[in-house]
């Protein structure tokens, strides 16, 4: 993954209101009440230049959905570059395990794109997660029974650490026919990559986490390059497509698809979960409604995919001079596209503070993206949190949040945010 690309400095937003000159996307006060900001950049600047980033924030659904509409304008090519500059001892750990990740899904903008985009998408068609619902179901029941057991014996247990994270990992390990691996393992290293490229670690922990994805690579490439992935699974699915030009995939290409589609697969979801957990335990009157209730579980999902995405923002840099939402941008300008911030424009949703499990134009959100690089798990990321906050709600009829963690830890990436901590006790 390359690094931070470097842009000059750009004056800031005329006529913004001097409050938006202590915007710090990585800071707690935004991490944790973001909406206020948010509401802020569409009323006062919906695109906006930070200083901080260096980054253009477009926070208006019309704008948002414009520019995911148009990659020919707005190019992909800096999705998943790295947020904080790498240290020179990080990029020698990263190089030393043989670390390569050249473009193939988000940050693809070549012809190659819509072929692997297909053979991924096949293994997340809603055909096949629908299939696979008894096994998420299966997992999910096991996990529980865990999680209670431990409730039993402690008074209190955390949904996160315990459900939230473990459930996406394991159905994916299934789905894709992975084998040999403890998934604790691949969360720590999903997680290393995500906090290694879109966090502002320090230089020391930023060496620290190099080596984990650095370890993370390294799997990828002897599984990958085995010659022993079962011809039905995505790995075999990656050894026989063809490019444009008829040759085959190389293999540092499938690695770089394998990688996003792990971290998109399990850690995004598992944040995902934990979010739908929490929001349903604080809404009153919800938790005892909705293991039972037809149709609740999945509408309250996608309410928490409007409001509070764990994929916040997204990015992409202009192929050309253009004009935006008023502004005029120049040439690979990078642009921050607030997701969450799009999801709650009340152009689009009336009330959009409120939680409406019911509401008709829910799924207008663009929390998955729109276009050609939408994300092609959308239909598994819902499935699994529905079906995890309904088994959550029908064997644990009886919890609550602990009140004593109101102020949970939160995952403050500059593109994913999400409670890193679900402490529940028995009513």
């Amino acid at each position: 993954m390359p690094a931070s690309r470097a842009f000059a400095p750009v004056p800031a937003s005329p006529g913004v209101p001097g409050r938006l000159g202590l915007l710090d996307v990585f800071g707690d006060d935004f991490v944790r009440t973001p909406h206020p900001w948010l509401d802020l950049l569409r009323a006062s600047a919906p695109v906006h230049h930070d200083p901080g980033t260096g980054l253009w924030l477009v926070s208006r659904y019309r704008d948002v959905r414009r520019v995911l509409l148009d990659p020919d304008v707005f190019l992909p090519d800096n999705a998943q570059d790295a947020v904080t500059a790498l240290p020179v001892a990080a990029l020698r750990v990263l190089a030393k395990a043989g670390f390569q990740l050249p473009p193939a899904l988000a940050n693809n903008g070549t012809d190659s794109h819509p072929g692997l985009r297909g053979v991924i998408a096949r293994f997340f068609a809603p055909r096949r997660v629908a299939t696979a619902l008894p096994v998420m179901e299966h997992i999910a029941d096991e996990l529980l029974q865990t999680a209670r057991a431990r409730l039993d014996a402690d008074s209190a247990c955390d949904l996160f650490s315990s459900f939230a994270q473990v459930l996406p990992c394991r159905v994916l390990m299934s789905l894709l026919g992975i084998e040999g691996i403890e998934p604790a393992t691949l969360i720590r290293w999903s997680d290393a990559a995500l906090e290694l490229f879109w966090g502002r670690p320090t230089v020391r922990r930023q060496i620290e986490l190099a080596g984990l994805v650095g370890e993370f690579h390294a799997w990828l490439s002897a599984t990958v390059q085995s010659g022993t992935a079962a011809p039905d699974s995505l790995i075999g699915a990656l050894a026989r497509h063809r490019l444009p030009g008829g040759e085959r995939l190389d293999p540092q290409t499938a690695i770089s698809a394998c990688f996003f589609v792990f971290i998109a697969g399990q850690s995004t979801t598992g944040q995902l979960i934990a979010t739908v957990l929490r929001r349903a335990l604080a809404e009153p009157g919800l938790w005892l409604r909705v293991a039972h209730e037809p149709g609740l579980a999945q509408g309250w999902t996608e309410e928490v995919l409007r409001r509070e995405p764990p994929v916040t923002t997204w990015r992409r840099l202009t192929a050309q001079p253009v004009e935006l939402g008023g502004v005029e941008l120049p040439a690979e300008a990078p642009l921050l596209l607030a997701l969450m911030g799009a999801g709650s424009d009340p152009e689009v949703f009336a009330e959009p503070e409120r939680m409406c499990p019911r509401r008709p134009n829910a799924r207008r959100h663009l929390a998955f993206g729109v276009g050609s690089h939408r994300c092609p798990g959308a239909s598994l990321a819902r499935a699994e949190a529905a079906v995890a906050l309904r088994a959550a709600a029908r064997v644990l009829p009886q919890v609550r949040l602990a009140v004593d963690d109101a102020d949970p830890p939160m995952l403050g990436l500059l593109s994913f945010r999400a409670p890193l901590r679900v402490m529940v006790t028995a009513q």
